[in-house]
């Protein structure tokens, strides 16, 4: 009996293990089983194995059918209820230990075999949910497959625009040319941003066209920014001619170190040295012969004279001492710097004035001006009106030298005695001075006065102002120039001056041309 029961578990272990793998009757017949889930393998000894109502269960566990119902798993009955029967009743035994007891189960009708179980209602709906997403990824791909060949069809409508109009000829005046106007090519401006410039004064009808006429002139690299003349309403090709010419550049003006605003004569030569007002003056032409307008010197004098110190530009750190200068044809002096400028000379001569003292305070200041009387005790105006003296009295290598006498003769309330002082108020210079001129008492005259002139005397270079902003040390009072070469001697001793003074005077030097 012992082995009966144990052949008896075996084949329900088998069974089971058809039954977990192969759920349909089809499965079940391929192992040789007949409709009724009854064994087909031959006898069993002297016992069978059936199904019936009033049966001993063993439920089948189906992982991917379980379904959550109030927290408690379920799972899915297929339908069958099974049980162990024997013909002989066997000794008192207990029941297989898996064995479970079940409510007894009637066999399922065809109606409930063909409704789905729950299991298969959750894959339907899966697979439904795939179904559908994988419908809306079409539907956004569709989408977005749309708006990319709108796109391109822009895209590619742009650019045959723009090849249109790029190998199409652009705009152009066909000639004759206009009046002439002044255009201004700033520093760093490209080839394009000239071409913005030349259709806004009216120079050239559009931008392309200059363009087009720009690049194919291997000169327009060497052009510098400035002021130009060029007739308006020219041909592309004809406006770049005109801007390369030689004559084309307005408003260029270059002022040497140590002029004066107004012109002076050479004692010896009789020759005129030009001032700043008659170099400004030249540069503000525009055209040739009768047709040329220039500002003059008078009306350049007249403009620096005004009362009116903001329309000229004048630096807040310069305006007191300017109002109170003696001499108003003299009040800007010193404000227009040494050095290259460029202007409009299509301004008035206020605006032109206005525009050279504007940019010369800004170069001024660059040197650190406005922070050096720390160390000198001398305001900006002061220090410019000093760098003056520097630039007019020595030589680039002996400027920090010269104002360092400039400081110490100041500090000590020592009369400055500088020739250029006196020289400056006269229409007749030279390098020496006379008794007479050194005695007449000016505003300027260091000699008939102690402290700086009224005004700085001339234009000053960057080299003077930053020597006087920064003096070499040294207990210098007295200097003097011994030779025509510029030989210049400094000492803190009057009667080693004294000595150097004859040195001079035996050059010829000092000697006068009047």
């Amino acid at each position: 009996m012992t082995d009966r029961w144990a052949r008896a578990e075996e084949r329900y272990r088998q069974r089971e293990a058809d039954r977990r793998y192969r759920r349909d009757d089809r499965a079940w017949d391929s192992d040789g089983g007949d409709a009724s889930g009854r064994a087909a393998d031959g006898p069993h000894d002297d016992w069978d194995v059936y199904y019936d109502d009033d049966t001993t269960v063993i439920p089948r566990y189906t992982d991917d059918d379980e379904l959550e119902y109030d927290g408690a798993p379920q799972y899915e009955d297929d339908g069958y209820d099974d049980e162990l029967d024997y013909e002989e009743e066997p000794e008192p035994q207990a029941p297989p230990p898996r064995a479970q007891r079940s409510p007894s189960r009637k066999p399922a009708t065809k109606a409930e075999e063909a409704r789905p179980t729950r299991g298969s209602r959750k894959r339907s709906r899966a697979a439904s949910r795939k179904a559908a997403e994988r419908k809306r990824k079409r539907r956004n791909m569709w989408l977005i497959g749309g708006v990319l060949v709108v796109l391109l069809v822009g895209a590619v409508g742009f650019a045959v625009k723009q090849l249109a109009g790029e190998f199409g000829a652009p705009e152009d005046f066909a000639g004759p040319a206009g009046p002439l106007v002044v255009v201004q090519v700033h520093p760093g401006d490209t080839s394009s941003q000239i071409a913005e410039t030349m259709v806004e004064k009216g120079v050239t009808a559009s931008t392309g066209a200059f363009f087009q006429a720009a690049v194919r002139n291997s000169n327009m690299s060497s052009l510098q920014p400035g002021y130009y003349q060029i007739p308006s309403r020219s041909p592309a090709a004809e406006a770049v001619a005109a801007l390369l010419g030689k004559n084309a550049r307005v408003g260029n003006l270059v002022i040497s170190e140590g002029r004066q605003l107004h012109d002076q004569h050479d004692v010896n030569t009789g020759a005129r040295k030009e001032g700043i007002y008659t170099k400004i003056a030249a540069a503000s032409c525009i055209g040739t012969g009768a047709q040329q307008k220039c500002v003059t010197y008078e009306q350049l004098d007249a403009a620096g004279s005004s009362s009116d110190l903001a329309a000229l530009g004048v630096p807040s750190w310069a305006e007191q001492s300017v109002r109170e200068a003696p001499d108003r044809k003299r009040q800007i002096e010193g404000l227009i710097a040494a050095g290259t400028l460029d202007f409009d000379p299509s301004g008035t001569p206020q605006e032109i004035l206005r525009q050279l003292i504007t940019a010369s305070a800004a170069s001024y200041e660059s040197t650190g001006l406005l922070r050096s009387g720390a160390e000198t005790g001398l305001s900006p105006y002061e220090t410019l009106t000093a760098a003056s003296l520097v630039e007019r009295e020595a030589l680039p290598q002996d400027m920090p030298k010269v104002a360092r006498v400039i400081v110490n003769r100041l500090e000590v309330e020592q009369p400055l005695q500088f020739d250029s002082t006196v020289n400056y108020s006269l229409d007749r210079t030279e390098v020496a001075t006379t008794d007479d001129d050194r005695a007449t008492r000016t505003p300027w005259n260091t000699y008939a006065m102690s402290g700086l002139p009224a005004n700085p005397i001339s234009a000053p270079s960057l080299n003077a102002l930053r020597a006087m902003e920064n003096p070499e040390p040294g207990n210098w009072l007295y200097f003097v120039t011994i030779d025509q070469k510029g030989t210049t001697l400094f000492t803190e001793s009057y009667s080693e001056h004294l000595r150097n003074i004859e040195k001079a005077r035996q050059s010829g030097i000092l000697d006068s041309g009047r």
